[in-house]
């Protein structure tokens, strides 16, 4: 299983890795494109050296005057931490660098927003009197958000978030790959940990053997029930009825602005916890589909390293 050992350790390490095919349902139709039903957001959370966050006050007639993080969408053929360091100049003036991803916000395979813990690296604060139709000014916030008037309050969690990396980092730094991928589609590190001490994960050995990649559809039905639906699919295809899976965490992404035909598609590593039904110990599920097997970790120190990162915090959260 060396093959699929390099490729375990290169997702570990927040390395990216070839596709080597889609398994499973739906079946990967046309390439990704931004703007054709795709919609991908960048979101920054900047600190200064006094602790203070950096924020923006909004230009936009609907929220003219409300307080948010920089943020915006992603544009054809740009890269993720391009978008980025684009958005948050043309918001705050400053330039800036991406530390880690703090989380990826999902509302199904449609809309994914990129959020970011960065520091800043030159530029100059803007003030009202550059102000444009991206924002009206910025400024380093460093008391309590309630006087401010904020324009939607779901950047309050994704605060606490990066003020606990800060304090504590729970996942190593984390930051996209750049390697090209067609579609919007799923690496999944599937994991069983029922015995104290042993470790299998789920691989496809048709060909040489390498962890499952699953596509994300794109019907509404798919679309709305998230990136949980295609990892469903896979599973309850070669596992017993009503697999029990736990929470999804990302080790890392894959993307290359101006991809393959000019596709904007994202490959996410995920890592996926296979729980045990009951009490009793023992060896995972026997698998129904002749494609995949289960492989034992045996190597102490890879299998050390799934373990720490199946922990809580370990990876970077998914949020639905």
């Amino acid at each position: 299983m060396g093959d699929a050992a390099e490729e375990l350790d290169a997702l570990l390490g927040g390395q990216g890795w070839d596709l080597g095919g889609y398994d499973g349902t739906p079946h990967p139709g046309a390439p990704v494109r931004l703007g054709s039903g795709t919609c991908y957001v960048v979101l920054a959370v900047l600190f200064n050296d006094e602790d203070g966050v950096l924020l923006v006050q909004e230009a936009k007639a609907e929220c003219r005057g409300t307080w948010y993080l920089p943020a915006g969408r992603m544009e054809p053929g740009e890269s993720v931490v391009g978008a980025l360091r684009r958005e948050v100049k043309e918001e705050t003036g400053l330039e800036c660098e991406p530390l880690t991803l703090l989380a990826l916000e999902e509302r199904g395979p449609a809309w994914l927003r990129f959020v970011f813990l960065a520091r800043p690296t030159g530029g100059t604060l803007k003030t009202l009197e550059d102000a444009d139709a991206e924002s009206l000014q910025a400024r380093w916030w460093g008391g309590p958000l309630d006087p401010l008037p904020l324009r939607a309050p779901d950047i309050l969690p994704l605060l606490d978030l990066a003020a606990r990396y800060r304090r504590s980092p729970p996942h190593p730094p984390t930051l996209p790959q750049e390697l090209p991928c067609a579609h919007l589609c799923l690496r999944l590190l599937v994991a069983f940990t029922a015995c104290p001490g042993h470790l299998w994960v789920l691989l496809n050995v048709s060909g040489p053997p390498r962890l499952p990649v699953v596509a994300c559809g794109t019907h509404p039905t798919q679309i709305r029930r998230g990136l949980r639906l295609p990892v469903l699919g896979l599973l309850g295809g070669c596992l017993p009825p009503d697999p029990h899976i736990g929470p999804m965490g990302l080790l890392g992404l894959q993307h290359r602005a101006g991809g393959p035909g000019g596709a904007d598609g994202v490959c996410l590593n995920v890592l996926v916890s296979l729980r045990p039904r009951g009490a009793g110990e023992g060896p995972p599920p026997e698998l129904c589909h002749p494609a995949f097997r289960w492989w034992r970790v045996e190597e102490e120190g890879l299998r050390g390293r799934i373990l720490q990162r199946l922990q809580e915090g370990g990876t970077v959260p998914i949020r639905s």
